[in-house]
């Protein structure tokens, strides 16, 4: 999920570093951060777990559990990404232990033109600034760094700091128990390079001087016990940014007085935010989930429904239509709203906005499904009663109704003309053969 302020389509503004060693321990008066707009992209076919933002702000990447990474798809499940800070590049670290280097310039990079073997689940890579080394962090507990060119890593000229597998023992700056007892999942550089941003287990985002090994600032007020959390800084770095489990959500502070200055939906239902990274040059920063609704907002079967149509003349059967990729359908999208509702019953604070942010997508998917006779087709039976009776159910549960929904008035106008002379209502299955079009009345009975 992509998200940006209203000002990131202007010219960039220029990138400027906050001096936090100038600031005292005394309050003053925080900074307010921009309403940003929110826009969904729906590319991956399962959770998007990281993202990236390239130097030029040209190209965003993103990875994910479905085993690709856009701009690149890649055969390996992907931890994390990192553009090479010069050229045209970009890496994936996996689960299985790969490095592996794409080169995005050409317009066919499936696949990698170099490869690094580690000895670990690699979770996270990161470029030098110069671009000749690239550090790479894994489940061991020593970090391993390599040289670009010669993939060799590095090893201590002491013997005695080699540790398993050639790794460096020595360790030039540390802050033992950062983050208390908790895993510290994330650490990043100010741009200045005199001051590291981490966050952990703790529930805590902490910013540390690397000189002194001083705790600078604590932000709190977010909770994250749970998934690798990051935090960030925005393009200025006058803002942090992390995530809040419990309400899935986005929680920003001012970095320079540690107050909370916002509190944002993620706007990712029904699984828990992944990933949260800001650009380094502009107003904009982007969030990753495991979101199931397709672009136009109805709900498929099984994944989000982002195959190009054209894939169904590739239909093996002669007998069942639409089943090549996936779809969305009026019965999954209206029967998920009326367990929505229910949920918000029972749990009214759960997620609320995200929900009803939610609810509202999906009811215009619904509107829009009416065809011209007010029915809507329905996938799963025969056919337009069958639909129309799933919509307005999702349509009711939603509080739509006769007095203030045209397409519900209409929908009742349909099912009413479609009443055979017994009382009942039945549908001829010529119904699903002819396009979708139109209803066709149950004959013989």
């Amino acid at each position: 999920m992509l998200v940006s302020s209203g000002y990131a389509s202007a010219p960039p503004r220029r990138v400027v570093s906050v001096d936090f060693s100038a600031v005292q321990d005394t309050k003053s008066t925080s900074k307010s951060f921009l309403k940003h707009e929110t826009r969904q992209v729906f590319e991956h076919q399962n959770i998007a777990r990281c993202a990236r933002f390239s130097p030029d702000r040209r190209f965003l990447a993103t990875g994910s559990a479905d085993k690709s990474i856009k701009l690149i798809e890649i055969s390996k499940p992907v931890n994390d990404l990192d553009f090479h800070p010069q050229s045209p590049v970009i890496i994936s670290g996996s689960k299985d232990g790969s490095i592996m280097f794409f080169d995005f310039s050409k317009a066919v990079a499936k696949k990698s033109f170099r490869f690094i073997q580690d000895t670990h689940n690699v979770r996270s890579v990161s470029f030098h600034p110069s671009g000749e080394f690239l550090l790479v962090g894994t489940d061991h507990p020593i970090l391993h760094l390599y040289d670009v060119n010669t993939f060799q890593c590095y090893l201590s000229a002491n013997v005695s700091e080699i540790g398993v597998n050639g790794t460096i023992n020595q360790c030039v700056w540390s802050v033992i128990e950062a983050q208390g007892s908790a895993e510290a999942t994330s650490a990043c550089f100010t741009r200045d390079q005199r001051f590291v941003l981490s966050s952990g287990k703790d529930s805590t985002v902490k910013l540390w001087e690397i000189g002194t090994g001083r705790l600078v600032k604590h932000y709190l007020r977010a909770i994250h016990t749970q998934l690798r959390c990051q935090a960030t800084f925005n393009e200025t770095e006058e803002f942090v940014l992390s995530v809040d489990e419990p309400s899935n959500g986005i929680v920003v502070w001012d970095a320079l007085t540690a107050k909370m200055v916002a509190r944002w939906p993620s706007n990712h239902i029904g699984a828990p935010l992944r990933w949260l990274e800001h650009s380094p040059t502009d107003a904009t920063f982007i969030t990753c989930g495991a979101d199931r609704s397709s672009e136009n907002g109805g709900l498929s079967a099984w994944e989000p429904a982002t195959a190009h149509e054209w894939l169904e003349v590739l239909n093996p059967t002669e007998f069942f239509q639409d089943i090549v990729i996936e779809h969305e359908y009026v019965e999954c999208t209206a029967s998920t709203i009326q367990a929505l509702t229910v949920f918000m019953k029972l749990y009214p604070r759960h997620q609320k906005n995200e929900i009803e942010t939610f609810i509202t997508k999906v009811v215009r998917y619904l509107e829009n499904q009416q065809m011209l006779d007010g029915s809507r087709y329905g996938c799963w039976g025969i056919c337009s009663i069958y639909g129309t009776w799933f919509a307005l159910l999702g349509l009711a549960a939603a509080g739509k109704n006769c007095n203030n929904s045209l397409t519900v008035r209409k929908a009742f106008e349909f099912l009413l003309s479609a009443q055979l002379a017994s009382g009942g209502w039945g549908e001829s299955y010529r119904s699903s053969s002819n396009d979708h079009v139109s209803h066709e009345d149950l004959q013989g009975q």
